[in-house]
């Protein structure tokens, strides 16, 4: 999972459903990261206005809590793109950390240059249009599991749904994003384990 690569156009690009005018302005606007396995790409509370496109590799982003505490809210694997929507506004800042779960490689791209952009051309505003509506439809899915589904179903369900994902990540952090313990994840393959030789 982590070796598949997608390229920053192509991600816009189906966001948009079409070609898209000016992409030198991206490509220039464009900066390359390459992290190892968990380097931070932010921390929460930097100042970074930033679309990031994973090219290669897979992301985490973690909400920190002031007692040390972490939980991961969600991955980014290679050709998804995503953002800290607070660090987009004016002065504002990122709400959590992001992580490389495995070598990975990220092109950051100033928002405000894509803003421009959509103010010029139909095809940008598609893009961004449908990146913030995706955004809406996984944060929105994700907050009716967390309050609806019991942890074991959490489970099964992003097992069933991430299986290429599930490949390159540690327990701790499928544990950290079912909001379970590790020790509770293990009671919970424990009992799948059980039912499944019944």
């Amino acid at each position: 999972m982590g070796r598949t690569r997608s390229s920053t156009s192509d991600v816009f690009q189906r966001l948009a459903g079409s070609a898209l005018p000016e992409w030198s302005v991206v490509e220039g606007a464009a900066c390359e990261r390459r992290l190892r396995p968990g380097e931070a790409l932010f921390l929460a509370g930097e100042r970074k206005p930033f679309v990031f496109v994973v090219n290669e590799g897979i992301v985490k982003m973690v909400y920190e809590t002031p007692n040390g505490d972490s939980w991961v809210k969600g991955f980014a694997e290679s050709g998804v793109c995503f953002a800290s929507v607070a660090a987009l506004e004016e002065d504002g800042l990122t709400s959590f950390s992001s992580y490389a779960v495995v070598e990975s490689c990220i092109h950051q791209i100033d928002y405000r240059v894509l803003l421009r952009l959509a103010g010029q051309h139909i095809a940008w505003q598609r893009a961004i249009a449908n990146a913030l509506k995706f955004y809406g439809q996984r944060k929105e899915r994700r907050e009716m599991e967390l309050l609806t589904l019991s942890p074991e179903d959490r489970y099964v369900r992003f097992m069933h749904d991430n299986p290429e994902l599930v490949a390159a990540l540690r327990q701790s952090d499928i544990a950290s994003y079912i909001r379970v313990t590790p020790v509770a994840l293990s009671r919970i393959k424990s009992r799948l384990g059980k039912q499944g030789d019944q």
